[in-house]
């Protein structure tokens, strides 16, 4: 099995349904959230963004450390948001390519002042990364329909797009 080449196909198949939700991210609405404890729309959306470069990050380092200044680049707009997708989506997919089957087998954890907080191996973390772009991704889907902003199909058409 080709490990790289699934993953890499993996990663380009959620771009691209990533870029179908941003091509509708509202204007004005940055600062939305549907409860106290929810994250901010555009939080939210930077941070799915953020998650396609997570390939370079795992694949050149042993782990991050969030205390050592984890900082996203900051967005405010629609556009913003698909130029940074497609940036991380270049660098993740570029990690993938540099990448031997090997360098997934090696370890790779998250930190806070030094603690590891969770750990897995490198192919693991990224998968867990896809998988946090499919749990937010559908997080972002709740915001659009609260604000009743069309919500596109992820793994099949949506009731939007069914419906109109």
């Amino acid at each position: 099995m080709d490990t790289l080449k699934n993953l890499k196909d993996e990663l380009t198949e959620e771009y691209n349904t990533t870029q179908k939700f941003l091509n509708n991210f509202p204007k004005n609405k940055n600062d939305y959230a549907p409860h106290t404890k929810s994250m901010k729309l555009m939080d939210l959306a930077t941070h799915i963004v953020d998650i396609f470069g997570w390939p370079q990050v795992i694949l050149n380092t042993d782990y991050l450390d969030f205390a050592d200044g984890y900082n996203p680049e900051k967005m405010a707009t629609k556009e913003d948001l698909l130029q940074q997708l497609e940036k991380q989506h270049k660098a993740g997919m570029q990690a993938l390519e540099n990448a031997k089957e090997a360098d997934l087998k090696l370890n790779w954890s998250i930190r806070m002042n030094g603690e590891k907080i969770m750990e897995w191996s490198k192919y693991g973390a990224i998968r867990h990364g896809l998988n946090q772009v499919t749990h937010h991704r559908a997080q972002l889907g709740v915001y659009y329909r609260l604000l009743n902003i069309p919500v596109p199909g992820s793994y099949g058409p949506s009731a939007d797009e069914q419906n109109g």
